[in-house]
C-alpha cells in the first residue's frame, strides 16, 4: 500500500460519520460514505451539504472549496463500494455487536491486506474489534471529536496488536492530511479524553438529580466560575445523552469504580427519548434558531414523558 493515503472509507452517517468524511473531502481525498441504505445515504449527503453550506456563510470555507469537497464524495448503502480503500473508518452506533460485525464484513471485503481498518469508537475496546478481523495489526483506534471540522483533536489508540506502521501511517494521515492535532493513548476504556470528561459530567448529572441546584446554575456555576466554554449539563446534551450513558456503562464495566456508573436520571432520560440537541430536548430545551433554555425554568425535576 502507498504510504500516502488518497483513498477513504467512512462506515456510517450520521454526525460523526458525515463529520469525518467532510474533513476528509476538504483536505482532496477522494471518500466513500457507507450507510445502510440509499435512502439513509442520501440523509448523510445532505448533512454534509448543510454543514458545508454553513461553512460558506460564516466565511470559513470558499464556495468553490465546499463545492469542490463535495465532489470527492460518494455516498452509498453497499460495504462493497469500499473494497478498494487504503483506510476505512467505522463510525456506526456505539454498540459493541453492531461494530465487531461490521469490521467482520470489512475485512472480507476491504481487498488490500495492508488497508488499515480504524474505529471511532469514544470508549470500545479496540482489540475486541481488531480480532474479529484477520488483519489485527492493521487494526487501530481513530477517534475524533465533535463537530469533526471545528475540533483540532484526534485520539490514536493502539491495542496490542497494532503495528508500529499502522500507528505511524494513522499518525501521519491525521497529522499532515487533515491538519489535526494528535494524542496517544493506550487501549483502555474511556482512552484519555472520555476517562476525564465523562466522569465530571457524571457528577453535574448527580448533583442535579439529587436537587442540590438547577440544571441553569450547575452550567453557568462552571461557564462563569471556571471559565469553562460549556457547562457540563449543556455539553452532555451537545455530545447526546445516550451516547455519555453508553460511554459511562463502558467505563464502569473495566473499572468498576462508583463514579463511572450512570445515574438513574441519566438512564430514565435516555429511556424517555430526551436525548439533547439531537431529540430537541435533554437538561435543556432546544428549538428551531434557538440555543438552549432550561427545562422547566431550569428546576432539576426528573422529565416528564
Amino acid at each position: 500500500m502507498s504510504a500516502v493515503i488518497t483513498r477513504v472509507g467512512v462506515v456510517g452517517g450520521g454526525q460523526m460519520g458525515t463529520g469525518v468524511a467532510e474533513v476528509c473531502a476538504r483536505a482532496g481525498l477522494d471518500t466513500v460514505v457507507c450507510e445502510v441504505d440509499a435512502v439513509t445515504a442520501r440523509t448523510a449527503r445532505d448533512r454534509v451539504d448543510s454543514s458545508l453550506d454553513r461553512a460558506v456563510r460564516r466565511g470559513k470555507l470558499a464556495p468553490e472549496a465546499a463545492a469542490g469537497a463535495l465532489g470527492r464524495l460518494v455516498f452509498t448503502g453497499s460495504l462493497d463500494d469500499l473494497a478498494d480503500r487504503q483506510l476505512v473508518v467505522e463510525a456506526v452506533i456505539e454498540n459493541p455487536d453492531v461494530k465487531t460485525e461490521v469490521f467482520a464484513a470489512l475485512d472480507k471485503i476491504v481487498e488490500d491486506p495492508a488497508a488499515v481498518l480504524a474505529t471511532n469508537t469514544s470508549s470500545l475496546p479496540v482489540m475486541r474489534l481488531a480480532m474479529a478481523t484477520g488483519r489485527a495489526d492493521r487494526v487501530v483506534g481513530l477517534h475524533f471529536f465533535n463537530p469533526v471540522p471545528v475540533l483540532p483533536l484526534v485520539e490514536v489508540v493502539t491495542s496490542l496488536h497494532t503495528s508500529a506502521e499502522t500507528t505511524a501511517l494513522v499518525e501521519d494521515f491525521a497529522t499532515r492530511t487533515l491538519g489535526k492535532t494528535v494524542i496517544r493513548s493506550r487501549d483502555r476504556a474511556g482512552f484519555v479524553v472520555n476517562a476525564l470528561l465523562v466522569p465530571y459530567l457524571l457528577a453535574a448529572v448527580r448533583m442535579a438529580e439529587s436537587g442540590f441546584a438547577t440544571f441553569a446554575d450547575i452550567d453557568a456555576g462552571m461557564e462563569l466560575g471556571c471559565a469553562h466554554p460549556m457547562g457540563p449539563l449543556k455539553l452532555a446534551d451537545l455530545i447526546g445523552l445516550d451516547t455519555v450513558a453508553s460511554i459511562a456503562e463502558s467505563l464502569y464495566d473495566e473499572f468498576r469504580e462508583p463514579l463511572y456508573a450512570p445515574p438513574p436520571l441519566l438512564q430514565r432520560m435516555v429511556q424517555a427519548g430526551l436525548l439533547g440537541r439531537k431529540s430537541g430536548r435533554g437538561f435543556h430545551i432546544y428549538g428551531q434558531g434557538r440555543g438552549p433554555g432550561p427545562t422547566r425554568a431550569g428546576a432539576p425535576a426528573p422529565p416528564r414523558g
